[in-house]
């Protein structure tokens, strides 16, 4: 027997915000699409989170070797496997970082 939904969420919107969450939730009622909604939102996506981990490592990557680059310094291949292993190992934590600052609005 599926749990019974005893708790409530709600909100105001506009009658042109109210009308387009009508055409956007087609057959289903409005309170089956907004849950729907709310629920997938809230919903952690790990495929969007390992991609952005890869491209915040990448970043990193391309960032550091370019400032040593652009230092006339060179960039040996032991520094280069360096800087690759520290973008792996911070590139989760720095991807958290910038989901955060999405989530909340807030500056770095």
């Amino acid at each position: 027997m599926p749990a019974l939904r005893t708790k409530s969420v709600s909100t105001k919107v506009t009658d042109e915000e109210y009308a387009q969450m009508e055409a956007l939730a087609g057959d289903q009622t409005i309170s089956e699409w907004a849950r729907d909604v709310l629920l997938k939102a809230a919903k952690s996506n790990a495929r969007d989170q390992i991609v952005l981990a890869e491209v915040v490592a990448l970043r990193t990557i391309l960032l550091n070797a370019l400032y040593r680059l652009g230092q006339k310094e060179e960039l040996s291949a032991e520094e280069m496997q360096e800087l690759i292993e520290r973008a792996d190992r911070e590139r989760f934590h720095r991807a958290n970082e910038r989901l955060a600052v999405e989530a909340t609005g807030s500056q770095p």
